[in-house]
């Protein structure tokens, strides 16, 4: 199938999934997690109708952008961040998911004053207590969403999550639960440099139950784009 034709799919796939939780299809934002397609494809993606696109690694990030791959929708950047990566990153992209330390929200932070810009974040957060992951735990997210004010080179959006892996469906709706109750805790205090509107989290195969929990935005590739190939790295 082409990748338009994914996307009808996957369009279908959201609103059927909103009605059945009671929600408008027009609240969820798809983006085309484009990690390992070129220019073209993600273009192709665009031209389909996809909200936003999301990149995992800065290499891409800055060969792709000069092509005008994303140009027409907003680009995030949904990756890891290492700290000597942040200045090929800070204003390029329309928001940061993955704020997951806060070593990193503090380079962020400086990096925007020098640019003279204000960066979008969202903080990631580890729902699920991984050790190998990183992320906040919620506790420290909601600490730290208190002292937004002392980061003015950034502006909190919202958060995002990718929950465990899952052995059947509907295991994760859990997480996703757990993570709405998070953003609604801090969506209702009244904290400086924050306005909550962004809840990241599903991915292709769980991005149903992330709508039944109040997802704002699902983060699809394999279902847009077909498998990776990982023997081309």
């Amino acid at each position: 199938m082409t990748i338009a034709e994914n996307v009808s799919l996957i369009r279908n796939r959201v609103a059927e999934a909103a009605r059945d939780a009671g929600r408008d299809p027009g609240e969820i934002t798809l983006l085309a997690a484009t990690k390992m397609n070129d220019a073209e494809r993600v273009r192709e993606a665009v031209a389909a109708g996809v909200d936003a696109c999301g990149e995992n690694r800065e290499q891409e990030l800055a060969q792709k952008l000069p092509l005008g791959a994303y140009e027409g929708v907003p680009v995030h950047f949904i990756g890891h961040l290492q700290i000597n990566k942040v200045n090929k990153v800070v204003g390029k992209v329309d928001m940061i998911q993955s704020v997951d330390r806060v070593e990193l929200l503090e380079a962020i932070n400086r990096t925007a004053l020098r640019l003279g810009v204000r960066q979008q974040i969202l903080f990631e957060i580890n729902i699920g207590e991984e050790p190998q992951k990183s992320g906040f735990t919620p506790e420290q997210a909601l600490e730290l969403a208190g002292r937004m004010g002392d980061y003015p080179g950034v502006y909190l959006r919202g958060l995002m999550a990718i929950p465990p892996i899952s052995e059947k469906k509907g295991d994760n709706r859990k997480y996703f639960a757990k993570m709405r109750n998070l953003f609604v805790d801090i969506q209702s205090k009244k904290y400086d440099n924050v306005s909550m509107v962004c809840l990241s989290m599903g991915m292709t195969d769980d991005f149903e139950d992330a709508i039944a929990e109040g997802s704002t935005m699902i983060r699809v590739g394999t279902a847009i784009f077909g498998a990776r190939n990982y023997a081309k790295t």
